[in-house]
């Protein structure tokens, strides 16, 4: 059916008129399609978990990476820690299901978690484009404004702003009649937004954001370009160049962590918007690949690090070998790489 060719949190506003006598029926697949859309998906969801928690127990542990950067990779990092550990898992049975088995409540609930980790990950992801561009085109001024207390207040601002933002939208009537668990898709878990709250929620989660990011990297590749001409030039303050360099080399890891974040949520975006705004019905396997590479970000960041940060493999060498349970390992020096 119809209202069954889109996942939650996709918009559905003005079309219950058009779904209010249908109803969703189970998609039938065989055993062996099902169990290889389980053993895939679960695959997904323990590098999700395990990857983002060796990113958080590395930050909290290791005192030279308790930096202000670091503090919102961290945040970012327990955000899609829990959309491994909740969302992922409920997706997983819902996609491949067809159906929603957990009830009304639970879909509340469900629904909120998911909006507000999606949130916090691409505010997140805006804050730390801000900081890298501090660090890279204002360097004294990072210095002596941005500190780990400056960083912490940032963390607090973005997980309050955006509870209290969700909850607006979900309390306030955002959503429109008969969303949570009912119709207009009966038996499924929809979230439907009306036409100003899909506005507000495409620009304030996603346009504004990207902007951000992609303004303030633009600039920070810009001017580390001209830092890197002046310093081929300039062989004399060597150890301010390291410093530079590993700045500029920072800012690149996030820079491609940002990419990625923009072009696994793009699809999911554009299929929002042909439904919200252009009244087109994109088909059911389209509309759940486009939520699944979405959510495939999640477990990807870390995967980067692995690629891209010594202090992650260093970090995962030393959890792995336990040697993280000497009371000393906190102050192991995890740079030694650059």
């Amino acid at each position: 059916p119809l209202c069954c060719a889109f996942p939650d949190f996709l918009y559905f506003s003005g079309m219950q008129g058009n779904l209010s006598n249908v109803s969703c029926t189970k998609e039938v697949r065989t055993p062996s399609v099902s169990v290889l859309l389980y053993i895939l998906a679960g695959v997904w969801v323990v590098v999700t978990f395990c990857g983002n928690l060796v990113v958080i127990i590395s930050i909290s542990h290791f005192k030279q990476l308790h930096t202000p950067t670091n503090l919102l990779v961290l945040s970012l990092a327990v955000a899609d820690f829990f959309v491994g550990v909740l969302i992922m898992p409920i997706m997983i049975i819902q996609s491949i299901e067809t159906c929603w088995y957990f009830g009304e409540v639970f879909c509340f609930i469900y629904t909120i978690c998911m909006a507000v980790l999606t949130t916090v990950s691409i505010i997140n992801l805006a804050v730390i484009a801000i900081d890298r561009y501090i660090a890279i085109c204002h360097p004294l001024t990072y210095s002596n404004k941005i500190t780990f207390r400056i960083g912490a207040m940032a963390v607090s601002a973005i997980w309050i702003s955006t509870f209290s933002y969700i909850c607006s939208m979900m309390f306030s009537n955002g959503n429109t009649e008969g969303v949570i668990g009912v119709d207009p898709c009966p038996g499924d878990c929809v979230l439907v937004f009306n036409s100003t709250w899909a506005t507000i929620d495409l620009i304030y989660s996603f346009l504004l954001p990207v902007f951000i990011m992609v303004t303030l990297y633009a600039k920070i590749f810009l001017i580390a370009k001209r830092h890197a001409r002046a310093i081929s030039t300039q062989q004399k303050e060597k150890n301010k160049n390291i410093s530079k360099k590993s700045e500029r080399k920072a800012a690149k890891t996030l820079g491609i962590v940002v990419t990625v974040f923009i072009l696994c949520w793009l699809p999911f975006y554009v299929c929002s918007i042909l439904n919200q705004f252009m009244n087109f019905a994109v088909p059911s396997g389209v509309a759940w690949a486009c939520l699944w590479i979405a959510y495939i970000n999640s477990g990807l960041n870390p995967v980067i690090y692995a690629l891209f940060y010594p202090w992650f493999r260093k970090s995962f060498k030393l959890l792995i070998t336990c040697k993280i349970c000497s009371p000393e390992s906190s102050l192991i020096s995890l740079m030694s790489e650059h």
